[in-house]
């Protein structure tokens, strides 16, 4: 489970809602992912569920990162077990970013992904169950 200070509870007593980003629900696609586990977001949302904090899930759509479809299965299967759930949110990938890294001389992971398009946000929609 999360440690949270106590200052970070009662920060999260005075909260409305919460936008959580979860990555990649598969902690080893996770890791190869953003470099580190899923562990602890997935720990925070049920502390917020616990404690009746609404959230909003937020995931990018990173086509062949993202959006396996088992991967959204276990991810709907996942959400659906929180209690304060309000919200999924599906963002499409883009790389309008790509030029900063380049700028700074440093490489770009997803250098050769395509940006995520309308039926890609659909498909992992309906297998999420939202619309």
């Amino acid at each position: 489970m999360v440690a949270l200070t106590d200052d970070i509870k009662k920060l999260l007593s005075l909260t409305d809602l919460v936008l959580l980003d979860i990555k990649q629900i598969d902690d080893e696609k996770c890791k190869n992912l953003v470099g580190f586990s899923n562990k602890l977001e997935l720990d925070f949302a049920n502390y917020l569920s616990d404690n009746s904090i609404p959230i909003w899930i937020r995931q990018v759509l990173i086509p062949n990162y993202t959006d396996d479809r088992q991967d959204l299965l276990k991810l709907k299967n996942f959400i659906s077990r929180l209690k304060t759930v309000q919200k999924v949110e599906l963002l499409p990938y883009h790389d309008m970013g790509k030029f900063k890294w380049k700028r700074l001389g440093l490489d770009y992971a997803l250098d050769n992904i395509r940006n995520a398009n309308s039926n890609d946000i659909k498909v992992a929609k309906e297998i999420l169950g939202i619309t």
